[in-house]
């Protein structure tokens, strides 16, 4: 029983001493009595610090369209890393994975697999498909530990504790950066169901700043030539400070090479994306400070790649995924996950050593746990009292954003500390 101390019985004086017999009949009538008060005894095999912790990752890889294999890696350098460190307080941690191929059907045979291995909670997955994976870990009880925020259901559903803002606060605030910066801007955006959401979303901050709203234009989500798309942008964004900005993933780099090859017969503009469709590796592939993006606005949800808050993050992936390419500490998912394990291993500590469920989970979370990732988000909180305002997002707790900008090839940032979009958020719905 943790926390609780069992009661000392006053010693008996004057009274002879028992006999051996006796004592340990007394010793184990006293064992009982204290199991059956408390559930297990601290420190014994019962209490759950023998049995390893089971949770899961997913992510789809190798399809058509967006992929995310630094995701279970990382995951899995995490418990290499932990692991060989003494675990999470004295237990192994094993994280299994599972590709949900971006299609329903795969996203929610992953939520099943989850089921049937009795896994403690999902962290720091990457799926499209919410409400496919959502169902089944709900019906079980498993949680749903800092997924990326792709979908409005993370930000809905009780079993979901996200650690950023998702696709909403990055919309929200790209737009909120951009107000200020251009005349008119054009969106190039995924024609998805999730995709629909986002023009509201940028014009909820581009309206924070007393702009016009956003051209909206649909791109197929697994283009290999956006030429059409490019050519519609450069119209929308006219003659003088426009800004076209792109939030297609993997794809937005196919998206601006076919700008780059099309821009030439239109006015200037500037360009613009949000973290996890533009990266710091990406700008290094594609030149640097004399490649495309140079100049670029970019909304993210943490610090730039290169702050030194990520050290520990980088050591780690140094240690235990020293080559493997899918580990780039530039990825937002890559950092997603990081952020995520680091939640799963505050919430194991403070159980006190008693057995990891997914139901004793839920408890800690929703009980108050404070989490604290070292400046890379602010502290996290689950309480009713953390939650935001916002009734689309129910379960937004982190509406922080930085505004960054790419200056001599270098994603540096373009106002110090997080911007807080939780009032345009909640103004958006």
């Amino acid at each position: 029983m943790t926390g609780r101390r069992r009661p000392t019985p006053s010693r008996p004086s004057r009274l002879p001493r028992p006999s051996r017999t006796a004592a340990l009949a007394l010793a184990a009538a006293t064992c009982a009595s204290v199991t059956a008060g408390c559930g297990v005894i601290p420190g014994s095999a019962d209490d759950g610090r023998g049995d390893p912790i089971t949770v899961m990752t997913w992510a789809p890889e190798k399809t058509k369209a967006t992929n995310k294999p630094g995701v279970p890696a990382m995951a899995q350098a995490y418990a290499r890393w932990v692991n060989a460190h003494g675990g999470i307080d004295g237990r192994e941690l094993k994280v299994l994975t599972c590709n949900d191929h971006n299609d329903p059907a795969g996203a929610a045979g992953c939520a099943r697999r989850a089921v049937d291995e009795d896994v403690a909670a999902v962290v720091g997955a990457y799926s499209q498909h919410g409400r496919s994976f959502l169902g089944p870990l709900e019906v079980a009880g498993i949680p749903y530990i800092g997924g990326y925020g792709v979908t409005d259901d993370e930000f809905s559903s009780p079993l979901s504790y996200p650690v950023n803002g998702g696709e909403p606060a990055l919309l929200a605030g790209n737009g909120r950066q951009l107000a200020a910066r251009c005349d008119r801007v054009a969106l190039v955006r995924p024609d998805t169901i999730a995709g629909d959401e986002l023009p509201k979303l940028l014009n909820s901050g581009l309206r924070d700043g007393h702009h016009k709203p956003v051209a909206d234009i649909r791109a197929p989500e697994d283009g290999t030539d956006f030429t059409p798309q490019a050519e519609q942008a450069l119209t929308h964004a006219g003659a003088k400070d426009g800004c076209v900005t792109a939030a297609l993933g993997a794809r937005t780099d196919t998206f601006y090479d076919s700008f780059r090859r099309t821009r030439a017969d239109y006015p200037p503009v500037r360009i613009s994306s949000v973290l996890g469709s533009v990266d710091q590796s990406l700008v290094d592939r594609t030149g640097g400070a004399s490649g495309p993006y140079e100049g670029a606005y970019v909304t993210g949800w943490y610090p730039a790649s290169g702050d030194p808050r990520w050290s520990q993050m980088r050591e780690v992936i140094r240690e235990q995924a020293f080559g493997d390419n899918r580990v780039d500490p530039a990825d937002a998912g890559v950092q997603t996950t990081w952020i995520a394990y680091t939640v799963l291993k505050r919430a194991v500590e403070s159980l006190n050593g008693g057995k990891v469920t997914a139901h004793s989970l839920r408890r800690v979370l929703d009980g108050g746990l404070r989490v604290g990732t070292g400046g890379l988000t602010p502290p996290l909180s689950w309480r009713f009292e953390d939650l935001i305002a916002a009734s689309e997002y129910p379960r937004l707790i982190n509406s922080g954003v930085t505004f960054q900008v790419v200056r001599d090839g270098r994603l540096v940032p373009a106002r110090k500390g997080f911007v807080d979009v939780e009032a345009t958020l909640e103004q958006s719905t």
